[in-house]
C-alpha cells in the first residue's frame, strides 16, 4: 500500500467537505468552502497517480473551478456514465454540471489571470425543491434518478432523464437527513438522518420497507454528514454513526430480514461515512498453484471524527489496515477508484489523502459480467427497477403490448429521421463551423489579423472576436415547457359549410362576418345598396353569423359557423318621423373599406380556425330599448416578436345601434349590470319594425311588424318567417319587444311579459308562458328557449318535451360585486346556459345539481403554471373544438406563462398540470361536451402514463370498465356524456401501452374485455 497527500489539492486553506472520482480514473472532483461562496473543482488525476506528471509542469493540475454555488458545496457526485457532476450545497441548490468542449483555456474568475480552467464544464440545470442545506446527493445504479438529502427532512428522487422532473419526495424523517445510499441493484434507496433512524425505501412505489432504529438509540447529532454505503453484492448496508455498548460503530444490516447483529468497532469517535469498493474481490491465487473456488467478498473503508481511517475485508475478521492521525480534522468523504485499487480521502482540515492497493492485498476483483450474474441469479429481474434504456430490452408478455412498442418506436425512428434531414444542410456545431472544421479554426484563428493605416500613417488593427466555440453536447432548458401557441383557442372553430365570406361591402348578406382585425372593429349591417345612410347609425355592427367571440382566422378564409345558428342582423323598415337605421354615410362607409383592406393585411399572421364539432350558440339580446343590438367583437393582439404584452388577452367589447336621443340613457346598458343591492337588467323597448336573421345554412329570418292592422280598432302584430323560401306568418295581439329562433323553434317576447313558441312552420306549439318579470334577453338553440329577465332571473325550457330545464335561477350568486357585468351569454345544444362575465369567469348552470359551477377562469393560475405538452401526440392535438374550446377561448401570454414555469418548483407545476387537466375533464362532463370530454381524459390518461401515476390511472380504467359480472346492485353507468364507457377505455389501450411499467395494468384491462366481448 501506498500514501499519499498532494498538497497541491486544497481550497486555499477551506474546508473539503466531499470528494469524488470521476469513473474513467482520470480526474477528481472536490466540493467544500470558498472565499466568499461554495466551491467545486475538478482535479488531473494523473499527477496524483504518477510522480513524474506531478513534477511535469506542462500537465496542468487543476481542470477547472467552478463558483456558482452561493455557499459551501457539501457533496459532489459523478454520475456512473461520467457524463456528469451533480453537487449540492448550502444554498439550497443541486446543480447538474456537464463538460462543455472550447477551443482554448479561460481563466478563473478574480484570480488576476493566474489559474486557468484547462476544461469548460457549465452547469445544465439547476434543481430547485429544498427548503434547507442539501447534505448530499446520489446517483441511482443507471443514472435512471438522482437523489438528494436536505436538513429539511426530506430526500427528494429526480428524474435523471428528464430534469427537474420530480419522481417523489420520501418523508419520513423527523430529523435532518445527512446521507444517502442506493442499493446496488436498484431496488432500494437508504437515508440515516439525525433522528436516530436509518430508513430503507423501495422504488417501487416510493414508500417506507422498514425503520431501523435500535443501534442509534445512543447517537445524538455530532456528525456533520452520515454517509451510510451499500455493499456492492448487495447483501450488507453499513451504516454511519451507531452506537455498541456506549463505543462508537458502524452498523451492518444484512439484506435478508434487516437484521443488525454485526458492526464494525474500533474507532474512538463517531463514524462519519462508509464507503464500499465497487468491486467484488476473490482471493488471489499464488503463481503455479491450482485455481480453488473462494466466496467473494467485499471491501470497505470507514472515516471517522478520530482523524482516522479503517479498511475492512467482509472475509475477515480484523481491518486490513487503520491509519491514524491522517488528518487534523474530522474525514469527511471517501471515494474508490473504479478498479478498486485506489482510494481518495478528504478532511475537513481542507486536505486530501491518496491510498494505493496492490491486488496482492486486495485480491482479484470480479469483472462485470460475473458482477451482474451474482446479481441476476441473487435478485433476478424486475421491471420497476428498470430504467428506461433497460425497459426497451425488458420481455413483453402481452401481444398487443408489443405492437403498440412496435408503433412507438416507428413513430420515433420516423421523428428522428425527419429532424435529421431538417439538421443535415445546416453546419454541424461539433465538425464544421462556416464550411471550416474546428482543426482548421483552431490554426487559422489567431493568424486572421486585419490591418489597415489611417491616413497619418498610423496602423490600424481590428479587433477580432475569437470567442470560445462550445462543441459539447446542448442540454435541456431549465424547465421542460414549451410556450404556449398564441393560436390554442384561435384555432379551435371552424365551419362545417366551409364557406368564405367576402370582404365587408353596402352589398354584403346580412348574415356577414367582419374579418379579425388588431383592434375592435365596428361592421356595417347589410342594406339595400340604394338606402340612405344615417350618421347615427356609424357605431352599428353587423353580427357574425357563426363567428364565435375569440376565434382567430385568417384573412383569406373566414367561415360562417352553424353553432351560432341564433346569430341575426337587424334591418329596422323606415317609418314617417323616425330616423333610419340601416344609413351610413358614403365617406364612413368609404373609410371602413380602408380600414378592413389594412386591417386584412394584418391579420395575415393570425390562424385559421378548425372544425367545429359542438354547435354551441350565442345569446344575443335581440331587441333592446329604442332599437338596441348589442353585439361584442373581440379584439385580437397582433403578434408581436420579442416580449409580450401583459395586456394581450382578449377583452370582448360591446358595440350598440342606438338612435341619437337614446345613446345617453343606454350608455350604462351595454352589458348586464349587477347593482350592489338589487339586480336591474335593461329591458329592449318595442319597436316598429325589425327583421332578424336565424341562420344562414338553411337561410332563414324573422320579421317582426308592430300594430300595422287594426281591426274594430285593435291593433295587431304580425311575424313573419322565412327558411328557405318558404315563408308563414301569423298575428299578435300585444307589440313584440324581442324575438328569436333557431333551426327548431321561434320565439317571441311581447309586452305585459308574454313568451309565444310557434314551429318553424308557423305553428303555436305552447299557450303564451307568463314570465315572472319583464324580458330582457331571449335565445333559441335547438328545441330549448332560454329566456332572462330584467329581474336576472334565468329559465331554460324543452319546448318540444315541454318540460323546465332551468326554473327561474337568479343571477344572485354569481354576480356578487357592484361593478360586475355580463359579459357574453351562451347556451349549449344540451340547454346548458352558459355566462361569460367581465372579471373573465365563465359559469355554467348545472341542472342535475342546481348549482351553479365555474367552468374557465382567465385568471387562472393553474392554466399558466401546466405543462402538458409532452403529452400531446401532436402538435395539432391542442385543436379542440367545442362550447369549452368557445368559453375558454384567448390567447395565450407565452412569456408570462413561461417566467411563470421557469420560477414554479417541478413538484408544483406537475401537481399544477394535474389539477388543470382534472378541471377540464371536469367542465367539458359538466358542459356534456362529448367531443372535448374524449379529447381531455386521453390527454389527462396520456399525463398520467408518462409521469407514472398509476393509482389514478387505475381508478380510470375501473371506472371506464365497470363491473365484469352483472349485478342487480350496481349503480355503474354504461355511458357518459353519450360515449360508451368501455369503448373509451378501449382507446385507453394504446396510451396505457406505451409505459412498459404498466404492463400489468394494461394485460388485466385488456383481459377484463374480452372477456365481456366474449359474453
Amino acid at each position: 500500500m501506498k500514501l499519499l497527500k498532494p498538497t497541491w489539492v486544497n481550497h486555499n486553506g477551506k474546508p473539503i467537505f466531499s470528494v469524488d472520482i470521476h469513473p474513467d480514473g482520470t480526474k477528481f472532483a472536490t466540493g467544500g468552502q470558498g472565499q466568499d461562496s461554495g466551491k467545486v473543482v475538478i482535479w488531473n488525476m494523473s499527477p496524483v497517480l504518477q510522480e513524474d506528471d506531478e513534477k511535469d509542469e506542462n500537465i496542468p493540475k487543476m481542470l477547472c473551478q467552478m463558483d456558482n454555488h452561493l455557499a459551501c458545496v457539501n457533496c459532489v457526485r459523478w454520475s456512473n456514465s461520467g457524463m456528469y457532476l451533480a453537487s449540492g450545497g448550502d444554498d439550497k441548490l443541486i446543480m447538474v454540471w456537464k463538460r462543455a468542449t472550447y477551443i482554448g483555456p479561460s481563466t478563473v474568475f478574480g484570480s488576476s489571470g493566474k489559474l486557468a480552467n484547462v476544461e469548460q464544464w457549465r452547469c445544465v440545470s439547476i434543481l430547485r425543491s429544498h427548503s434547507g442545506d442539501v447534505m448530499d446527493v446520489a446517483w441511482s445504479p443507471h443514472d435512471a434518478w438522482l437523489a438528494s438529502c436536505s436538513v429539511d427532512n426530506t430526500v427528494v428522487i429526480w428524474n435523471a432523464v428528464k430534469f427537474p422532473e420530480i419522481l417523489a419526495t420520501l418523508r419520513g424523517h423527523s430529523g435532518l437527513v445527512k446521507g444517502l445510499t442506493w442499493d446496488p441493484v436498484g431496488k432500494y434507496i437508504a437515508s440515516q438522518a439525525d433522528d436516530r433512524s436509518l430508513k430503507v425505501w423501495r422504488t417501487l412505489d416510493w414508500q417506507l420497507e422498514t425503520s431501523i432504529t435500535k443501534p442509534f438509540d445512543e447517537c445524538g447529532g455530532t456528525t456533520h454528514v452520515l454517509r451510510l454505503s451499500w455493499s456492492p453484492d448487495g447483501h450488507y448496508l453499513v451504516s454511519a454513526h451507531a452506537m455498541n455498548n456506549s463505543g462508537p460503530t458502524a452498523q451492518i444490516i444484512e439484506r435478508e430480514g434487516w437484521k443488525t447483529n454485526m458492526d464494525f468497532v474500533g474507532h474512538r469517535k463517531a463514524v462519519t461515512v462508509v464507503k464500499f469498493n465497487p468491486k467484488i474481490f476473490k482471493k488471489k491465487q499464488k503463481n503455479g498453484s491450482s485455481a480453488k473456488p473462494s466466496c467473494p467478498y467485499c471491501c470497505c473503508a470507514v472515516g471517522s471524527k478520530d482523524r482516522s481511517l479503517s479498511v475492512w475485508l467482509t472475509c475477515l475478521k480484523r481491518p486490513l489496515v487503520v491509519i491514524h492521525e491522517l488528518f487534523d480534522k474530522s474525514i469527511m468523504d471517501i471515494s474508490w477508484t473504479l478498479n478498486g485499487l485506489g482510494i481518495l480521502v478528504c478532511s475537513m482540515d481542507g486536505s486530501v489523502a491518496f491510498l494505493d492497493f496492490s491486488q496482492d492485498e486486495l485480491g482479484d476483483p470480479l469483472s462485470e459480467e460475473e458482477k451482474s450474474r451474482i446479481h441476476q441469479s441473487t435478485y433476478g429481474k424486475s421491471l420497476a427497477i428498470m430504467t428506461e434504456a433497460q425497459l426497451s430490452t425488458a420481455v413483453i408478455e402481452n401481444p398487443e403490448m408489443l405492437k403498440y412498442q412496435r408503433r412507438q418506436q416507428q413513430q420515433q425512428l420516423d421523428q428522428k429521421n425527419a429532424t435529421t434531414r431538417e439538421t443535415s444542410s445546416a453546419s454541424s456545431v461539433t465538425g464544421v463551423v462556416n464550411g471550416e472544421s474546428l482543426e482548421d479554426i483552431r490554426k487559422n484563428l489567431l493568424k486572421k489579423q486585419v490591418e489597415t493605416r489611417t491616413a497619418d500613417g498610423r496602423r490600424r488593427i481590428t479587433p477580432l472576436c475569437i470567442a470560445q466555440l462550445d462543441t459539447g453536447d446542448f442540454s435541456t432548458a431549465f424547465f421542460n415547457s414549451i410556450p404556449l401557441s398564441s393560436s390554442l383557442a384561435g384555432t379551435m372553430l371552424s365551419s362545417p359549410s366551409g364557406q368564405q365570406l367576402l370582404p365587408l361591402d353596402s352589398s354584403t348578406p346580412s348574415f356577414g362576418a367582419s374579418k379579425p382585425c388588431t383592434e375592435p372593429v365596428a361592421a356595417t349591417s347589410a342594406r339595400p345598396t340604394g338606402e340612405p345612410v344615417s350618421k347615427d347609425s356609424m357605431n352599428a355592427t353587423s353580427t357574425p353569423a357563426a363567428l364565435s367571440p375569440s376565434v382567430l382566422t385568417t384573412p383569406s378564409k373566414i367561415e360562417p359557423m352553424k353553432a351560432f345558428d341564433s346569430r341575426f342582423t337587424e334591418r329596422s323598415k323606415a317609418t314617417p318621423g323616425a330616423p333610419s337605421l340601416t344609413s351610413v354615410i358614403p365617406t364612413a362607409v368609404e373609410r371602413l373599406k380602408e380600414q378592413n383592406l389594412v386591417r386584412e393585411l394584418r391579420s395575415r399572421e393570425l390562424d385559421s380556425s378548425s372544425d367545429s364539432d359542438e354547435k354551441v350558440h350565442l345569446a344575443k339580446p335581440s331587441s333592446l330599448s329604442k332599437r338596441k343590438l348589442e353585439l361584442e367583437v373581440e379584439t385580437v393582439e397582433k403578434k408581436k416578436k420579442g416580449r409580450p404584452r401583459k395586456d394581450s388577452r382578449l377583452l370582448p367589447v360591446s358595440l350598440s345601434v342606438q338612435s341619437p336621443a337614446a345613446l345617453s340613457a343606454e350608455k350604462e346598458a351595454m352589458c348586464l349590470s349587477a347593482p350592489a343591492l338589487a339586480l336591474k337588467l335593461p329591458i329592449p323597448g318595442p319597436q316598429r319594425a325589425f327583421t332578424l336573421q336565424v341562420s344562414s345554412d338553411p337561410s332563414m329570418y324573422i320579421e317582426v311588424e308592430n300594430e300595422v292592422t287594426t281591426v274594430g280598432g285593435i291593433r295587431l302584430s304580425r311575424l313573419k318567417c322565412n327558411r328557405e323560401g318558404k315563408e308563414w306568418e301569423t298575428v299578435l295581439s300585444s307589440r313584440v319587444l324581442t324575438a328569436a329562433g333557431s333551426c327548431d323553434v321561434v320565439c317571441v317576447a311581447c309586452e305585459k311579459r308574454m313568451l309565444s313558441v310557434f314551429s318553424t312552420c308557423g305553428r303555436r306549439l305552447l299557450p303564451p308562458i307568463l314570465l315572472p318579470s319583464p324580458i330582457s334577453t331571449l335565445h333559441c338553440t335547438g328545441p330549448y328557449v332560454m329566456a332572462l329577465t330584467a329581474a336576472a332571473t334565468l329559465s331554460v325550457w324543452d319546448v318540444h318535451r315541454q318540460v323546465v330545464v332551468v326554473k327561474e335561477e337568479s343571477l344572485h350568486s354569481i354576480l356578487s360585486g357592484s361593478d360586475m357585468t355580463v359579459s357574453q351569454i351562451l347556451l349549449t345544444q344540451h340547454g346548458i346556459p352558459v355566462m361569460n362575465l367581465s372579471d373573465g369567469k365563465a359559469y355554467c348552470f348545472n341542472p342535475s345539481l342546481s348549482t351553479w359551477n365555474l367552468v374557465s377562469d382567465k385568471q387562472d393560475s393553474l392554466a399558466q403554471c401546466a405543462d402538458f405538452r409532452n403529452s400531446l401526440p401532436s402538435q395539432d392535438a391542442m385543436l379542440c373544438s367545442g362550447p369549452l374550446a368557445i368559453i375558454q377561448g384567448r390567447t395565450s401570454n407565452s412569456g408570462r406563462q413561461a417566467a411563470r414555469l421557469f420560477s414554479v418548483p417541478h413538484v408544483v407545476q406537475q401537481e399544477s398540470t394535474l389539477a388543470y387537466l382534472e378541471s377540464q375533464v371536469a367542465a367539458a362532463l359538466t358542459l356534456q361536451s362529448s367531443h372535448e370530454y374524449r379529447h381531455w381524459l386521453l390527454l389527462y390518461a396520456r399525463y398520467l402514463v408518462n409521469e407514472g401515476f398509476e393509482y389514478r390511472l387505475r381508478e380510470i380504467c375501473q371506472d371506464l370498465l365497470g363491473p365484469v359480472h352483472c349485478s342487480t346492485g350496481s349503480q355503474w353507468e354504461s355511458t357518459v356524456v353519450g360515449l360508451r364507457k368501455r369503448e373509451l377505455l378501449k382507446e385507453l389501450l394504446p396510451v396505457i401501452g406505451q409505459n412498459l411499467r404498466f404492463q400489468r395494468l394494461f394485460t388485466e384491462c385488456q383481459e377484463q374485455l374480452d372477456i365481456l366481448r366474449d359474453k
